[in-house]
């Protein structure tokens, strides 16, 4: 049986109980919630403990993989920038849409009591009262004191630039920092897979005392959580479209023809580097961009890029304070967003289920909010993924109509560059 289908049991079997709990015996469904809680947070506990060091490794490596890819030639410094602004871009629709689609819905109080008696004494950060403490606070006085406080913001600006001036020091001892950091994240991540295996007890422990606190309202709001991303997943993937006309001077129905079977493939395996022959398939032949674009592009896209994962962190972020009732303000979907996007340049390779948490939590963090939800949001994540990496792949091939486009444009003035004088 497959992680996924042990950790959806879980979340079955506990929403079943609590929900026939509530029905039948409102008193007795509160006792069982308060005996069940405790493993529900250790679970949580043990997930977060990973985060602070996991995050900063990633940080670390991916900034020194871009630099490394933008050294190796104009074609891969285009596709950053162009990677970069698309991540941005989405990130930035996201935090502008996701409240706002939210606050559409009706939301039941009751759902928001029950998360915070389920998760009593797990502790979030809190954001900067004011918008001139929140950009004080960006850069930290202490990194090592950010770290102990799960200041996430603060530590992702210090790995950001531990992470570039590493990329100004010798090779070689450079190289040494990134094994160390890539050992660090290889650690963390068996941790995450350890306490991802007893996922179906603590994701049964969650579902169970918030749905016997809060009844079947529980299960609308996850309801409207996978129709949130499902929807805005869509929406990105749409918005490539104009991208590619616009920015990729591609025709509409010849870019929505070419780029079909790899979309197919996509949706049918979930996952972006199975997609990748595709992806060749359609840029190379459908769409005939030059191979030496396609060679260098779309692998690093695979590598680098996944325009739906800004999207997954804030709208994750979103529904939770939409679930505590809790207002977001500018500045908190700000930091979000602008943290997404970095986490999301590191996080790529990661797997499933281990993603999720490891990126997720930090941007939660971050935004000053509760994380304990992310432990019901991850048994839901299977079916929005689906969508996710239907964007993902549509945004590769975007991104690569893009740089394919800048490079038939300079070529001439390159050409006439390198011819000798007269």
């Amino acid at each position: 049986m497959s992680a996924t289908a042990r950790v959806l049991i879980g979340l079955g079997a506990g929403a079943l109980i609590g929900l026939l709990l509530a029905w039948q015996d409102p008193v007795l469904a509160v006792r069982v919630a308060d005996v069940v809680q405790p493993i529900g947070r250790l679970w949580l506990n043990a997930l977060q403990m990973t985060v602070v060091p996991l995050v900063l490794a990633l940080v670390v490596i991916g900034v020194t993989s871009a630099s490394d890819a933008a050294l190796s030639g104009r074609i891969a410094r285009r596709a950053i920038v162009v990677f970069v602004v698309l991540l941005s871009a989405g990130a930035a629709f996201t935090a502008a849409v996701a409240p706002f689609a939210l606050s559409l819905i009706p939301r039941d109080p009751a759902i928001g009591e029950a998360l915070r008696a389920a998760t009593a004494g797990a502790a979030a950060p809190t954001p900067a009262a004011g918008w001139v403490d929140a950009l004080v606070a960006i850069i930290p006085s202490n990194a090592i004191a950010a770290a102990a406080q799960s200041a996430m913001l603060p530590l992702v600006v210090f790995a950001l630039f531990f992470g570039f001036a590493l990329t100004r020091i010798e090779h070689e001892r450079r190289q040494q920092v990134v094994s160390f950091c890539q050992a660090i994240a290889d650690a963390m991540i068996v941790i995450v897979r350890w306490v991802l295996w007893i996922a179906p007890v603590g994701v049964f422990a969650l579902i169970l005392a918030v749905c016997a606190r809060a009844g079947v309202s529980m299960i609308g709001a996850l309801a409207v959580y996978i129709l949130l991303q499902c929807a805005l997943y869509l929406a990105v993937t749409l918005m490539m479209l104009p991208v590619a006309m616009f920015w990729g001077g591609e025709p509409l129905r010849r870019f929505a023809a070419a780029i079909l079977p790899a979309q197919v493939v996509a949706a049918s395996t979930q996952s972006s580097l199975v997609s990748l022959p595709a992806m060749l398939e359609s840029a190379q032949r459908r769409l005939g961009y030059p191979p030496q674009v396609t060679a260098l592009v779309l692998p690093m896209a695979v590598s680098l890029f996944r325009i739906n994962s800004p999207v997954q962190y804030v709208s994750a972020a979103a529904f939770i304070a939409w679930a505590y009732g809790i207002d977001l303000s500018a500045a908190q979907l700000i930091a979000g967003a602008a943290l997404a996007v970095v986490i999301s340049c590191g996080s790529v390779g990661l797997p499933g289920q281990v993603s999720f948490m490891a990126t997720n939590l930090p941007v939660t963090q971050a935004m000053g909010l509760p994380v304990a939800p992310l432990g019901l949001l991850l048994a839901v994540d299977t079916i929005p993924d689906v969508f996710a990496t239907l964007g993902n792949v549509t945004a590769d091939l975007t991104a690569t109509s893009v740089v394919s486009r800048q490079e038939q444009a300079s070529a001439p003035a390159i050409a006439a560059e390198d011819q000798p004088p007269a």
